[in-house]
């Protein structure tokens, strides 16, 4: 028995599969698969079951039926394959085949594949599912990080910490995927798991002592340690992710605290802290630090909006291949959204005062958004992976949903902090 080339027929609802055809010594059966496939141009699910075709032959011709009364063939001569199906309609139904070995056309039509449920409306019912999804937990999403936002305090660098504990084992897992760890060595689980934790403990160090370096530091070296400790042989790959890990899911995210929490100059233009109730702080709630935080997670907001807008819409000239969909013209449709955000509350917020501070803030956020997208997109591309987990139903993973934010909050914070005369008060 020899194997024939598998044969995909791209054109056809149906797809058609050889999978072994016998020579003409033999006397064997020839078992040939059908199968019912729904699309006319991808074929995502397949049901298969058998046709046998009583004699071998190195021609073979096989012919379709169907209720809407189309008709099409597969016919095979001198290892030449070609199939023609024609139908008005495209949807499934009962699929009968006749196979005529040696031209033959006295053999009864056999069942082959009986699928009466719409593929169609199937995959329209799990798109639908899967957007009310997005659309719930995204809007639970927004509400609760504003209500964050708005808290402060302990309870913003506590739901920080937490995200960031969250991101950090998801990276560690992508680190020791098939499609990263086939070309280098993982750190050790229990290496991983130490570093998640001082990754989430690393907020609520710069809200208690407002200042990070000596944290990172420490934490550093103990990782390293670890590491250097470890039985076998340690290397060098082992020691780059982790410590990369820990700049990235721990050192930059807590950029957030020191931006919210840390700046606390008053923002006294503000018409929204004037009417601020007292029991909620008043009009000294309303900081520099929390207007900057608001501003800069709306604008990170609008970028992404509008840049999936804008590629959907004009999109032609790819960006870079690290991300395939990403275009030119949606990144300018970002770019736009977010400074036009940032401008525009800005003057709701009266903050920063000066309209061209409010669009160079408005650069910087999202040049720190597309960046982290990019990277992020960089880790699950090598790692051979959609989503980085699974967490948030229809969203993926944490770190799906705040790559934008990581590099964008350590440049607001320098921003505001170093650029912004009076902080923009």
């Amino acid at each position: 028995m020899t194997a024939a080339p598998s044969l995909m027929a791209s054109s056809s609802p149906y797809c058609v599969k050889i999978d072994t055809l016998l020579s003409s010594s033999s006397s064997e059966f020839n078992p040939i698969s059908v199968a019912s496939s729904f699309r006319a141009s991808r074929f995502r699910r397949c049901l298969s079951k058998n046709l046998i075709s009583c004699r071998p032959s190195a021609k073979l011709k096989l012919n379709f039926f169907d209720s809407s009364k189309g008709r099409g063939f597969l016919q095979i001569r001198n290892g030449r394959f070609g199939i023609h199906y024609n139908s008005s309609k495209i949807f499934t139904q009962t699929l009968v085949a006749r196979a005529d070995a040696n031209q033959t056309e006295d053999e009864e039509p056999v069942e082959v594949n009986e699928d009466h449920t719409n593929v169609r409306e199937l995959l329209q019912q799990q798109k639908s599912s899967q957007l009310a999804k997005r659309v719930i937990f995204g809007i639970g999403i927004g509400v609760s990080t504003g209500g964050i936002v708005l808290a402060g305090g302990w309870v913003f660098s506590i739901a920080l910490a937490a995200a960031v504990f969250a991101g950090s084992r998801e990276y560690f897992e992508l680190v020791r995927s098939h499609g990263i760890a086939s070309g280098m060595t993982p750190p050790p689980r229990y290496v991983s798991r130490v570093c998640s934790v001082i990754c989430g403990l690393l907020p609520l160090f710069t809200l208690y002592k407002g200042q990070i370096d000596v944290s990172v530091t420490s934490a550093a070296f103990i990782v390293a340690m670890a590491l250097l400790l470890q039985r076998g042989n340690p290397r060098f790959s082992q020691l780059s992710s982790t410590m990369f890990g820990l700049f990235y899911c721990g050192y930059l995210p807590s950029f957030w605290v020191k931006l919210r929490c840390r700046l606390t100059a008053p923002a006294l233009n503000s018409g929204v802290g004037a009417t601020w109730p007292i029991l909620l702080g008043g009009q000294a709630h309303w900081t520099v630090g929390l207007v900057a935080t608001l501003i800069s997670i709306s604008s990170v907001i609008a970028a992404d909006t509008f840049a999936f807008a804008g590629g959907k819409a004009f999109g032609r000239t790819p960006l870079t291949s690290i991300s395939p969909k990403k275009t030119w013209e949606g990144a300018l449709a970002g770019l736009t959204g977010c400074i036009a955000t940032c401008v525009l509350l800005s003057k709701i917020l009266s903050w920063p005062t000066s309209t061209l501070g409010a669009i160079g803030f408005g650069f910087l956020n999202f040049f720190g958004s597309l960046f982290g997208d990019l990277l992020e997109s960089m880790i699950k591309r090598d790692a051979g992976v959609k989503d980085s987990g699974s967490l948030i139903p229809g969203h993926g993973g944490i770190l799906d949903r705040v790559d934008s934010y990581v590099f964008t909050g350590a440049l607001a914070y320098a921003f505001v902090r170093n650029l912004l005369p009076l902080y923009g008060v």
